[in-house]
């Protein structure tokens, strides 16, 4: 399977073939650990994370049940849920003096450099449109859209309709310069697989709370990129999920 572009990028992305760390020049400064909030914007405060109270559910059944699902209940999330479902796929447990962020997933060298964006169709108390968890603040952030947003982002990804379906949509973009300060080329790698740790705690926590996800991996990253405001080299989409209530079994 050589003479392919996949294959080029994992040569090129060996320890033998990457370039000086910028980390190690001791010149170039660490990124932030999250996007700035833009001026005078003010955040939506979500429920602390300890205040959250929640049936429990066994870790082996929340493996066995999982499965992805397309089709949602028209019941809405609660706030709460939302919250709870943020804190389990990024929330902030502390902030180090290094500094870095210690989360509820792994990410290589703590490097963390996923943001959320969240497409809010259904959830009680918020205006459905586009958002953006403020990890360390724990606080969502309106962001100015189109008013058929979640029509444009479905569009984006190939007309899936479980976009506009769900109630809510979990989309995960890159900021490549908090990975690639330390670990250049091959952080490209590792951005994929931090991904898929964020997805699967996403899962498992979804199952806690009878709900169900989709993961998402087909869509247009031109598209979707400039649908979300986004450069797509610098920071770019890599992964989505769609988030609803499971339907009652007939």
């Amino acid at each position: 399977m050589k003479n392919n572009s996949g294959h080029e990028f994992m040569v090129k992305t060996r320890y033998a073939n990457i370039s000086p760390s910028p980390q190690n020049s001791g010149v170039v400064p660490q990124p932030p650990l999250e996007l700035a909030l833009p001026d005078g914007a003010q955040l939506l405060p979500l429920p602390r994370p300890a205040d959250l109270v929640l049936s429990p559910m066994e870790l082996r059944a929340a493996i066995e049940a999982r499965r992805s699902i397309r089709a949602y209940a028209e019941t809405p999330l609660s706030l709460a849920e939302l919250t709870y479902l943020l804190w389990v796929s990024q929330g902030v447990k502390r902030v180090s003096a290094r500094p870095s962020t210690a989360r509820n997933v792994p990410s290589a060298g703590a490097r963390h450099a996923f943001e959320t964006y969240l497409l809010i169709n259904r959830v009680a108390g918020l205006t459905p449109g586009l958002y953006r968890y403020q990890a360390i603040e724990h606080g969502l952030l309106r962001l100015e859209t189109a008013a058929d947003i979640a029509g444009s982002i479905a569009h984006a990804c190939i007309d899936q309709p479980q976009l506009t379906g769900s109630a809510a949509a979990f989309i995960w973009a890159a900021v490549v310069e908090r990975m690639f300060w330390r670990y250049v080329e091959r952080g490209y790698r590792y951005l994929h697989l931090d991904a898929g740790h964020v997805c699967q705690n996403l899962a498992l926590g979804a199952e806690q709370l009878g709900c169900g996800i989709c993961p998402i991996a087909a869509f247009d990253d031109e598209l979707l990129n400039s649908t979300l405001g986004l450069d797509g080299e610098e920071m770019f989409v890599v992964y989505l999920a769609t988030v609803g209530k499971k339907m009652d079994k007939k």
